[in-house]
Protein backbone atom coordinates (compact mmCIF):
# COMPACT_ATOMS: atom_id res chain seq x y z
CA UNK A 1 0.00 0.00 0.00
CA UNK A 2 0.86 3.44 -0.57
CA UNK A 3 1.85 5.36 2.29
CA UNK A 4 0.74 8.83 0.87
CA UNK A 5 -2.31 9.63 -1.52
CA UNK A 6 -1.21 10.88 -4.95
CA UNK A 7 -0.35 14.69 -5.68
CA UNK A 8 -3.16 17.09 -6.61
CA UNK A 9 -2.29 20.66 -8.59
CA UNK A 10 -2.71 23.42 -5.22
CA UNK A 11 -5.00 25.16 -7.46
CA UNK A 12 -7.77 22.02 -7.98
CA UNK A 13 -7.10 20.84 -4.65
CA UNK A 14 -7.96 24.32 -2.39
CA UNK A 15 -9.88 26.84 -4.46
CA UNK A 16 -10.90 28.19 -0.70
CA UNK A 17 -7.47 29.37 -0.31
CA UNK A 18 -8.17 32.22 -2.97
CA UNK A 19 -10.91 33.60 -0.07
CA UNK A 20 -9.18 32.53 3.00
CA UNK A 21 -8.04 35.64 4.21
CA UNK A 22 -11.03 36.88 4.98
CA UNK A 23 -13.04 33.39 5.89
CA UNK A 24 -11.12 31.81 8.01
CA UNK A 25 -7.55 31.66 10.49
CA UNK A 26 -4.77 29.25 10.47
CA UNK A 27 -4.41 27.11 13.67
CA UNK A 28 -2.72 23.99 15.26
CA UNK A 29 -4.37 20.81 15.98
CA UNK A 30 -4.50 19.22 19.03
CA UNK A 31 -1.86 17.06 20.23
CA UNK A 32 -3.67 14.16 21.41
CA UNK A 33 -2.23 11.42 23.55
CA UNK A 34 -3.05 8.53 21.70
CA UNK A 35 -4.38 7.84 18.23
CA UNK A 36 -6.66 4.45 17.61
CA UNK A 37 -8.32 4.31 14.23
CA UNK A 38 -12.12 3.27 15.15
CA UNK A 39 -13.73 3.92 11.87
CA UNK A 40 -13.06 4.71 8.20
CA UNK A 41 -15.29 5.12 5.34
CA UNK A 42 -13.37 3.09 3.16
CA UNK A 43 -16.00 3.76 0.20
CA UNK A 44 -15.69 7.29 0.10
CA UNK A 45 -11.88 7.51 0.53
CA UNK A 46 -11.93 5.73 -3.18
CA UNK A 47 -13.70 8.12 -4.54
CA UNK A 48 -11.63 10.48 -3.56
CA UNK A 49 -8.21 9.00 -4.36
CA UNK A 50 -7.73 8.04 -0.75
CA UNK A 51 -8.46 4.95 -0.77
CA UNK A 52 -5.00 2.94 -0.68
CA UNK A 53 -3.75 5.45 2.78
CA UNK A 54 -2.25 2.56 4.52
CA UNK A 55 -3.80 3.04 8.36
CA UNK A 56 0.01 4.48 9.57
CA UNK A 57 -0.34 7.51 6.87
CA UNK A 58 -4.40 7.36 7.92
CA UNK A 59 -3.65 8.44 11.33
CA UNK A 60 -0.90 10.83 10.06
CA UNK A 61 -3.30 12.55 8.38
CA UNK A 62 -6.72 12.07 10.27
CA UNK A 63 -5.32 12.12 13.78
CA UNK A 64 -2.33 14.47 13.36
CA UNK A 65 -3.56 16.14 10.86
CA UNK A 66 -0.32 16.28 8.61
CA UNK A 67 -1.17 18.14 5.45
CA UNK A 68 -2.28 16.29 2.12
CA UNK A 69 0.37 16.58 -1.02
CA UNK A 70 -0.63 19.92 -2.97
CA UNK A 71 -3.55 20.84 -0.32
CA UNK A 72 -3.94 23.08 2.16
CA UNK A 73 -0.73 24.01 4.04
CA UNK A 74 -2.25 24.34 7.67
CA UNK A 75 -5.66 23.77 8.96
CA UNK A 76 -8.41 26.70 8.94
CA UNK A 77 -10.96 27.35 11.24
CA UNK A 78 -13.87 28.76 9.67
CA UNK A 79 -15.50 32.69 11.00
CA UNK A 80 -19.01 32.66 10.70
CA UNK A 81 -22.02 34.24 12.98
CA UNK A 82 -25.57 32.56 13.23
CA UNK A 83 -29.54 32.87 14.86
CA UNK A 84 -29.32 30.18 17.61
CA UNK A 85 -32.64 29.37 18.68
CA UNK A 86 -33.92 32.49 17.32
CA UNK A 87 -31.31 34.76 18.51
CA UNK A 88 -28.76 35.80 16.64
CA UNK A 89 -24.99 35.28 17.85
CA UNK A 90 -21.97 37.29 16.54
CA UNK A 91 -19.36 35.12 19.03
CA UNK A 92 -19.01 31.88 16.88
CA UNK A 93 -17.16 30.23 14.27
CA UNK A 94 -15.24 27.04 14.76
CA UNK A 95 -14.89 26.19 18.06
CA UNK A 96 -13.73 22.82 17.90
CA UNK A 97 -13.31 21.88 14.26
CA UNK A 98 -11.50 23.61 11.36
CA UNK A 99 -11.29 22.64 6.92
CA UNK A 100 -8.30 20.30 6.62
CA UNK A 101 -8.37 19.82 2.78
CA UNK A 102 -10.49 19.85 -0.03
CA UNK A 103 -10.45 17.18 -2.45
CA UNK A 104 -12.00 16.08 -5.85
CA UNK A 105 -14.21 13.04 -6.83
CA UNK A 106 -14.24 11.00 -9.51
CA UNK A 107 -16.81 12.99 -11.14
CA UNK A 108 -14.37 16.56 -10.59
CA UNK A 109 -17.12 17.50 -7.89
CA UNK A 110 -15.34 19.86 -4.62
CA UNK A 111 -15.65 18.24 -1.63
CA UNK A 112 -14.02 19.44 1.98
CA UNK A 113 -12.54 17.93 4.72
CA UNK A 114 -13.79 19.16 7.72
CA UNK A 115 -13.01 18.02 11.51
CA UNK A 116 -14.83 17.79 14.51
CA UNK A 117 -12.76 17.48 18.07
CA UNK A 118 -9.39 18.85 16.84
CA UNK A 119 -8.92 20.95 19.52
CA UNK A 120 -9.50 24.69 20.67
CA UNK A 121 -9.53 27.40 18.05
CA UNK A 122 -9.70 31.35 18.48
CA UNK A 123 -13.94 30.75 18.41
CA UNK A 124 -13.73 27.89 21.64
CA UNK A 125 -14.83 30.57 23.98
CA UNK A 126 -14.98 28.39 27.14
CA UNK A 127 -15.39 25.07 25.48
CA UNK A 128 -12.25 22.46 25.29
CA UNK A 129 -12.41 21.72 21.59
CA UNK A 130 -12.86 17.83 21.83
CA UNK A 131 -15.51 15.49 20.92
CA UNK A 132 -16.26 12.27 22.83
CA UNK A 133 -16.56 9.25 21.38
CA UNK A 134 -19.89 8.88 21.56
CA UNK A 135 -20.92 11.84 19.87
CA UNK A 136 -18.67 10.49 16.99
CA UNK A 137 -20.25 6.96 16.60
CA UNK A 138 -23.41 8.91 16.71
CA UNK A 139 -22.72 11.29 13.65
CA UNK A 140 -21.18 8.28 11.77
CA UNK A 141 -24.55 6.50 12.29
CA UNK A 142 -26.74 9.38 11.38
CA UNK A 143 -25.13 10.17 7.72
CA UNK A 144 -24.74 6.47 6.87
CA UNK A 145 -28.18 5.93 7.30
CA UNK A 146 -29.40 9.52 5.44
CA UNK A 147 -26.99 8.36 2.92
CA UNK A 148 -28.53 5.27 2.33
CA UNK A 149 -31.90 6.24 2.51
CA UNK A 150 -30.97 8.88 -0.26
CA UNK A 151 -31.22 12.20 1.83
CA UNK A 152 -28.46 14.85 1.01
CA UNK A 153 -25.77 15.03 3.39
CA UNK A 154 -22.38 15.16 4.70
CA UNK A 155 -20.19 12.04 5.30
CA UNK A 156 -18.53 10.80 8.33
CA UNK A 157 -15.19 9.86 6.67
CA UNK A 158 -12.91 8.90 9.48
CA UNK A 159 -13.18 8.36 13.83
CA UNK A 160 -10.36 8.49 15.79
CA UNK A 161 -10.02 7.48 19.20
CA UNK A 162 -7.74 10.17 20.99
CA UNK A 163 -6.84 8.57 24.93
CA UNK A 164 -8.49 11.75 26.66
CA UNK A 165 -11.19 11.76 29.87
CA UNK A 166 -13.65 14.46 28.58
CA UNK A 167 -16.51 15.44 31.02
CA UNK A 168 -19.60 16.67 29.23
CA UNK A 169 -23.10 17.26 31.26
CA UNK A 170 -25.30 14.85 28.87
CA UNK A 171 -23.66 11.65 29.18
CA UNK A 172 -21.80 10.05 32.08
CA UNK A 173 -18.00 11.60 32.71
CA UNK A 174 -15.55 10.94 32.35
CA UNK A 175 -16.07 9.85 29.11
CA UNK A 176 -13.80 8.72 25.97
CA UNK A 177 -12.85 11.45 23.64
CA UNK A 178 -12.38 10.91 19.57
CA UNK A 179 -11.33 13.34 16.79
CA UNK A 180 -14.23 12.93 13.42
CA UNK A 181 -13.25 14.18 9.79
CA UNK A 182 -16.42 15.19 7.80
CA UNK A 183 -16.62 14.58 4.36
CA UNK A 184 -18.79 17.53 2.67
CA UNK A 185 -19.71 19.04 -0.44
CA UNK A 186 -19.24 22.41 1.10
CA UNK A 187 -18.59 23.83 4.89
CA UNK A 188 -19.43 27.19 3.83
CA UNK A 189 -22.68 28.32 6.45
CA UNK A 190 -25.56 30.63 6.03
CA UNK A 191 -23.81 32.48 8.92
CA UNK A 192 -20.52 33.18 7.09
CA UNK A 193 -22.76 35.23 4.82
CA UNK A 194 -24.32 36.73 8.08
CA UNK A 195 -21.17 37.29 9.70
CA UNK A 196 -20.35 39.26 6.27
CA UNK A 197 -23.29 41.62 6.44
CA UNK A 198 -23.17 41.59 10.33
CA UNK A 199 -19.42 43.86 9.23
CA UNK A 200 -20.83 45.43 6.80
CA UNK A 201 -18.09 44.00 4.53
CA UNK A 202 -19.17 44.24 0.51
CA UNK A 203 -15.95 43.39 -0.39
CA UNK A 204 -15.68 39.87 1.37
CA UNK A 205 -19.29 38.83 0.64
CA UNK A 206 -18.98 39.61 -2.97
CA UNK A 207 -15.75 37.19 -3.18
CA UNK A 208 -17.84 34.58 -1.33
CA UNK A 209 -20.60 35.06 -3.79
CA UNK A 210 -18.35 34.60 -6.87
CA UNK A 211 -16.31 31.62 -5.08
CA UNK A 212 -19.77 29.77 -4.40
CA UNK A 213 -20.64 30.17 -7.83
CA UNK A 214 -17.72 29.05 -9.39
CA UNK A 215 -17.44 26.20 -7.23
CA UNK A 216 -21.03 25.06 -6.68
CA UNK A 217 -23.19 26.72 -8.70
CA UNK A 218 -21.81 28.42 -11.96
CA UNK A 219 -25.11 28.49 -14.21
CA UNK A 220 -25.59 31.20 -11.53
CA UNK A 221 -23.38 33.48 -12.78
CA UNK A 222 -24.69 36.86 -14.33
CA UNK A 223 -22.49 40.27 -15.64
CA UNK A 224 -23.21 42.44 -12.36
CA UNK A 225 -23.46 41.25 -8.55
CA UNK A 226 -26.55 41.81 -7.40
CA UNK A 227 -27.54 39.39 -10.69
CA UNK A 228 -25.20 36.91 -9.28
CA UNK A 229 -26.33 36.75 -5.62
CA UNK A 230 -30.02 37.03 -6.14
CA UNK A 231 -29.29 33.92 -8.55
CA UNK A 232 -27.30 32.32 -6.04
CA UNK A 233 -29.74 32.50 -3.27
CA UNK A 234 -32.06 30.87 -5.26
CA UNK A 235 -29.87 28.24 -5.54
CA UNK A 236 -29.19 27.61 -2.25
CA UNK A 237 -33.13 27.88 -1.70
CA UNK A 238 -34.02 24.94 -4.06
CA UNK A 239 -31.15 22.89 -2.82
CA UNK A 240 -32.23 23.70 1.29
CA UNK A 241 -35.95 22.78 -0.08
CA UNK A 242 -34.85 19.39 -1.57
CA UNK A 243 -32.91 18.23 1.60
CA UNK A 244 -35.62 19.25 3.87
CA UNK A 245 -38.12 17.57 1.95
CA UNK A 246 -35.96 14.46 1.88
CA UNK A 247 -35.73 14.91 5.83
CA UNK A 248 -39.10 14.63 6.22
CA UNK A 249 -40.01 11.14 4.24
CA UNK A 250 -37.05 9.55 6.00
CA UNK A 251 -38.64 10.94 9.67
CA UNK A 252 -35.63 12.73 10.63
CA UNK A 253 -35.28 15.59 13.48
CA UNK A 254 -32.12 17.61 12.69
CA UNK A 255 -32.53 18.95 16.21
CA UNK A 256 -30.65 22.31 16.29
CA UNK A 257 -31.40 24.32 13.00
CA UNK A 258 -29.54 27.13 13.54
CA UNK A 259 -28.40 29.57 10.85
CA UNK A 260 -24.89 28.75 11.38
CA UNK A 261 -25.88 24.71 10.70
CA UNK A 262 -27.12 25.41 7.22
CA UNK A 263 -24.57 24.84 4.22
CA UNK A 264 -24.95 26.51 0.61
CA UNK A 265 -25.01 23.19 -0.76
CA UNK A 266 -28.12 21.89 1.24
CA UNK A 267 -26.61 19.12 3.52
CA UNK A 268 -27.44 17.52 6.06
CA UNK A 269 -24.82 19.27 8.46
CA UNK A 270 -23.45 19.72 11.84
CA UNK A 271 -25.21 16.93 13.86
CA UNK A 272 -26.08 17.30 17.47
CA UNK A 273 -29.19 15.81 18.67
CA UNK A 274 -30.34 14.15 16.01
CA UNK A 275 -33.49 11.64 16.31
CA UNK A 276 -35.15 9.45 13.52
CA UNK A 277 -38.88 8.70 14.28
CA UNK A 278 -39.98 5.73 16.44
CA UNK A 279 -43.79 6.97 15.45
CA UNK A 280 -45.43 9.61 13.45
CA UNK A 281 -45.25 12.93 15.31
CA UNK A 282 -45.66 15.91 14.12
CA UNK A 283 -44.80 17.85 17.53
CA UNK A 284 -41.09 15.30 18.49
CA UNK A 285 -38.68 17.44 19.24
CA UNK A 286 -35.28 16.02 19.59
CA UNK A 287 -33.04 18.29 21.72
CA UNK A 288 -34.03 18.20 25.38
CA UNK A 289 -32.68 21.85 25.41
CA UNK A 290 -35.37 23.21 22.97
CA UNK A 291 -38.05 23.22 25.37
CA UNK A 292 -40.43 25.64 22.88
CA UNK A 293 -40.23 23.15 20.23
CA UNK A 294 -38.89 25.63 17.74
CA UNK A 295 -37.12 22.87 15.81
CA UNK A 296 -39.85 19.88 16.19
CA UNK A 297 -40.36 17.88 13.53
CA UNK A 298 -43.74 19.54 11.95
CA UNK A 299 -41.78 22.28 12.05
CA UNK A 300 -39.08 21.58 10.22
CA UNK A 301 -39.74 23.26 6.57
CA UNK A 302 -40.75 26.28 8.15
CA UNK A 303 -37.66 26.41 10.01
CA UNK A 304 -35.77 25.78 6.23
CA UNK A 305 -38.18 29.08 5.20
CA UNK A 306 -37.42 31.45 7.72
CA UNK A 307 -33.30 30.34 7.62
CA UNK A 308 -33.33 31.29 4.28
CA UNK A 309 -35.03 34.54 4.91
CA UNK A 310 -31.85 35.53 7.18
CA UNK A 311 -29.79 34.91 4.05
CA UNK A 312 -31.20 36.72 2.11
CA UNK A 313 -31.61 39.69 4.69
CA UNK A 314 -27.83 39.15 4.93
CA UNK A 315 -27.02 39.38 1.35
CA UNK A 316 -29.24 42.67 0.84
CA UNK A 317 -25.43 43.94 1.39
CA UNK A 318 -25.33 43.38 -2.22
CA UNK A 319 -28.53 43.15 -3.75
CA UNK A 320 -32.04 44.41 -4.18
CA UNK A 321 -34.85 42.90 -1.55
CA UNK A 322 -37.26 42.49 -4.88
CA UNK A 323 -34.48 40.20 -6.09
CA UNK A 324 -34.05 38.51 -3.29
CA UNK A 325 -37.59 38.07 -2.23
CA UNK A 326 -38.47 36.44 -5.66
CA UNK A 327 -35.06 34.28 -5.45
CA UNK A 328 -37.13 32.70 -1.98
CA UNK A 329 -40.18 32.20 -4.30
CA UNK A 330 -39.13 28.34 -5.60
CA UNK A 331 -38.31 27.35 -2.27
CA UNK A 332 -41.56 25.83 -1.30
CA UNK A 333 -42.44 24.04 -4.65
CA UNK A 334 -39.47 22.55 -4.28
CA UNK A 335 -39.96 21.75 -0.50
CA UNK A 336 -43.35 19.84 -1.78
CA UNK A 337 -41.68 18.29 -4.84
CA UNK A 338 -39.01 16.67 -2.69
CA UNK A 339 -41.61 15.38 -0.22
CA UNK A 340 -43.85 13.89 -2.74
CA UNK A 341 -41.02 11.95 -4.75
CA UNK A 342 -38.73 11.16 -1.28
CA UNK A 343 -41.58 9.51 0.19
CA UNK A 344 -42.47 7.66 -3.32
CA UNK A 345 -38.89 7.03 -3.59
CA UNK A 346 -38.38 5.33 -0.22
CA UNK A 347 -41.61 3.23 -0.76
CA UNK A 348 -40.33 2.10 -3.98
CA UNK A 349 -42.99 3.04 -5.54
CA UNK A 350 -43.66 5.51 -9.08
CA UNK A 351 -45.91 8.33 -8.11
CA UNK A 352 -48.77 9.56 -10.11
CA UNK A 353 -46.92 12.61 -11.30
CA UNK A 354 -49.87 14.73 -10.96
CA UNK A 355 -49.94 16.92 -8.03
CA UNK A 356 -53.09 17.00 -6.41
CA UNK A 357 -53.03 12.96 -6.58
CA UNK A 358 -49.98 12.35 -4.83
CA UNK A 359 -50.53 15.41 -2.68
CA UNK A 360 -53.86 13.46 -1.65
CA UNK A 361 -51.89 10.20 -1.21
CA UNK A 362 -49.33 11.79 1.34
CA UNK A 363 -51.84 13.28 3.68
CA UNK A 364 -53.70 10.04 3.84
CA UNK A 365 -50.58 7.79 4.11
CA UNK A 366 -48.95 10.22 6.66
CA UNK A 367 -52.30 10.72 8.96
CA UNK A 368 -53.05 7.31 9.07
CA UNK A 369 -49.41 7.24 10.53
CA UNK A 370 -50.13 9.71 12.75
CA UNK A 371 -53.04 8.24 13.88
CA UNK A 372 -52.36 4.90 14.28
CA UNK A 373 -48.96 4.54 15.90
CA UNK A 374 -47.72 2.47 13.18
CA UNK A 375 -43.68 1.93 13.43
CA UNK A 376 -42.00 4.77 10.79
CA UNK A 377 -39.15 2.45 9.30
CA UNK A 378 -41.44 -0.78 9.55
CA UNK A 379 -44.47 0.45 8.03
CA UNK A 380 -41.86 1.86 4.95
CA UNK A 381 -40.01 -1.74 4.82
CA UNK A 382 -43.40 -3.42 4.68
CA UNK A 383 -44.52 -1.78 1.86
CA UNK A 384 -41.74 -1.29 -0.31
CA UNK A 385 -42.98 -1.99 -3.92
CA UNK A 386 -46.51 -1.65 -2.97
CA UNK A 387 -48.98 -4.13 -4.50
CA UNK A 388 -45.20 -6.70 -4.91
CA UNK A 389 -44.59 -6.56 -0.88
CA UNK A 390 -48.58 -7.18 -0.09
CA UNK A 391 -47.54 -11.12 0.91
CA UNK A 392 -44.50 -9.24 2.89
CA UNK A 393 -46.76 -7.15 4.79
CA UNK A 394 -49.03 -9.62 6.10
CA UNK A 395 -46.39 -11.40 7.65
CA UNK A 396 -44.90 -7.80 9.63
CA UNK A 397 -45.04 -7.39 12.70
CA UNK A 398 -47.60 -4.89 12.51
CA UNK A 399 -49.84 -6.68 10.20
CA UNK A 400 -52.80 -6.11 11.99
CA UNK A 401 -52.90 -2.07 11.14
CA UNK A 402 -52.76 -3.15 7.74
CA UNK A 403 -56.32 -4.71 8.14
CA UNK A 404 -58.15 -1.74 9.22
CA UNK A 405 -60.94 -0.01 7.72
CA UNK A 406 -58.48 3.27 8.70
CA UNK A 407 -55.69 1.78 6.47
CA UNK A 408 -58.14 0.79 3.36
CA UNK A 409 -57.84 3.77 1.45
CA UNK A 410 -54.08 3.76 1.93
CA UNK A 411 -53.58 0.10 0.89
CA UNK A 412 -55.64 1.16 -2.42
CA UNK A 413 -53.37 4.02 -3.26
CA UNK A 414 -50.60 1.51 -2.45
CA UNK A 415 -51.87 -0.57 -5.20
CA UNK A 416 -52.65 1.99 -7.43
CA UNK A 417 -49.09 2.83 -7.89
CA UNK A 418 -46.42 1.28 -10.20
CA UNK A 419 -43.43 -0.84 -8.33
CA UNK A 420 -40.34 1.22 -9.02
CA UNK A 421 -37.42 -1.60 -10.08
CA UNK A 422 -39.33 -4.12 -7.82
CA UNK A 423 -36.38 -6.67 -8.71
CA UNK A 424 -34.62 -4.85 -5.51
CA UNK A 425 -36.97 -6.75 -3.21
CA UNK A 426 -33.91 -9.44 -4.31
CA UNK A 427 -32.06 -7.67 -2.31
CA UNK A 428 -30.50 -9.36 0.89
CA UNK A 429 -31.75 -6.54 2.75
CA UNK A 430 -35.59 -7.51 2.10
CA UNK A 431 -34.72 -10.68 3.36
CA UNK A 432 -34.28 -9.60 7.03
CA UNK A 433 -37.40 -9.45 9.37
CA UNK A 434 -36.56 -6.11 10.66
CA UNK A 435 -35.47 -2.64 8.58
CA UNK A 436 -32.52 -0.32 9.67
CA UNK A 437 -33.94 1.32 12.81
CA UNK A 438 -31.94 4.09 14.24
CA UNK A 439 -34.72 5.29 17.21
CA UNK A 440 -32.49 6.78 20.51
CA UNK A 441 -33.09 3.66 22.32
CA UNK A 442 -31.27 1.57 19.66
CA UNK A 443 -28.20 3.74 19.65
CA UNK A 444 -27.88 4.00 23.20
CA UNK A 445 -28.08 -0.09 23.36
CA UNK A 446 -25.61 -0.62 20.87
CA UNK A 447 -23.55 2.49 22.56
CA UNK A 448 -23.71 0.58 26.20
CA UNK A 449 -21.22 -2.46 25.22
CA UNK A 450 -18.71 0.21 23.96
CA UNK A 451 -18.53 1.93 26.70
CA UNK A 452 -18.94 -1.12 29.29
CA UNK A 453 -16.62 -3.30 27.32
CA UNK A 454 -15.14 -1.94 24.74
CA UNK A 455 -17.13 -4.28 22.63
CA UNK A 456 -17.31 -2.75 18.38
CA UNK A 457 -19.82 -6.22 17.69
CA UNK A 458 -23.23 -4.71 17.39
CA UNK A 459 -21.92 -1.17 15.87
CA UNK A 460 -20.49 -3.32 13.27
CA UNK A 461 -23.48 -4.87 12.62
CA UNK A 462 -25.70 -1.73 12.63
CA UNK A 463 -23.10 0.09 10.17
CA UNK A 464 -23.11 -3.16 8.12
CA UNK A 465 -27.06 -3.39 7.87
CA UNK A 466 -27.28 0.21 6.78
CA UNK A 467 -24.66 -0.75 4.14
CA UNK A 468 -27.47 -3.63 3.01
CA UNK A 469 -30.15 -0.65 2.88
CA UNK A 470 -28.18 1.43 0.38
CA UNK A 471 -27.19 -1.19 -1.60
CA UNK A 472 -31.08 -2.66 -1.32
CA UNK A 473 -32.59 1.33 -1.95
CA UNK A 474 -30.15 2.42 -4.29
CA UNK A 475 -31.88 3.54 -7.73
Amino acid sequence: MQTNPPEQPSSAAAPFLRIADSFADPVAPADFPSALLRWRNQRWAAETGLGDLSEEAWIRHFARFEALPGNLPEPLAMRYHGHQFGTYNPQLGDGRGFLFAQLRDKAGRLLDLGTKGSGQTPYSRQGDGRLTLKGGVREILAASYLEALGVNTSKAFSLVETGEALSRNDEPSPTRSSVLVRLSHSHVRFGTFQRCAWHEDRESMARLVDYCIAEFYPAADAPEIALRTANLLECVAIATGRMIGQWMAAGFVHGVMNTDNFNITGETFDFGPWRFLPVSDPNFTAAYFDSQGLYRFGRQPVQGGWALQQLASAMLLLAEADGLANALVPYETVYRDSFIAHTHRLLGLEPKNDTGTDISFLQAFYAWMTESGAIWPQTFFDWFGGSASEARAAASPQASLYDTAQFAPVRAALMERAPLRPERLGNAYFQNASPVSLVVEEVEALWAPIADADDWSLFHAKTDHIEEARLALAL
